[in-house]
């Protein structure tokens, strides 16, 4: 199962000089809990962004179009069908940003973890528009009052509909 795992602002902001918009501690545990163990597929400029490296007890896949690229610590994979291949036997795998890799994961996924941050953000990178038709909301939480920050949000959780369901 492909998931997408963002935290993005009610703008659809995600990110401005490569640096997240927000620091929300519930939302880095609720990350951290729901990708550790699992692989994690990013661009290169997202894994440059993770001040401690490659994110640990995870297998981080680093998606690039330079053949001469390496990374440290991770795989390295040159295109989408390259990075599905290689998680092809896994049960979930997360794919963690920026903006051009979730653009073109975004109709791969099967299920996307959301925190949404109920503010507009001045940004230069955003999640595209996702297409809510396609998907079913399971889960939902709003955290308001949160004494870290002067905006509310809410995690919510979507799972793919069924084909019958898909293109309406």
């Amino acid at each position: 199962m492909l998931s997408i795992i963002v935290a993005i602002a009610s703008n659809n902001a995600i990110g401005k000089d490569n640096q997240l918009l927000w620091h929300i501690s519930a939302d880095l545990k609720r990350f951290k809990k729901i990708t550790a163990g699992h692989t994690v597929i990013m661009g290169k400029r997202t894994l440059a962004s993770l001040p401690g490296g490659p994110l640990p007890k995870r297998r981080n896949i680093i998606l690039t179009d330079q053949q001469s690229d390496s990374f440290p610590g991770c795989e390295v994979a040159f295109s989408i069908p390259e990075a599905i291949q290689m998680v092809s036997n896994e049960n979930e795998v997360f794919v963690i940003g920026g903006g051009s890799v979730y653009q073109q994961f975004l109709p791969l996924a099967d299920k996307l973890y959301l925190t949404i941050v109920e503010k507009d953000f001045e940004a230069d990178t955003f999640f595209p528009d996702i297409p809510f038709g396609q998907y079913q909301l399971i889960e939902k939480e709003r955290i308001e009052n949160d004494p870290q920050n002067d905006f509310s949000y809410r995690f919510e959780t979507y799972s793919k509909r069924n084909s019958i369901h898909e293109g309406k």
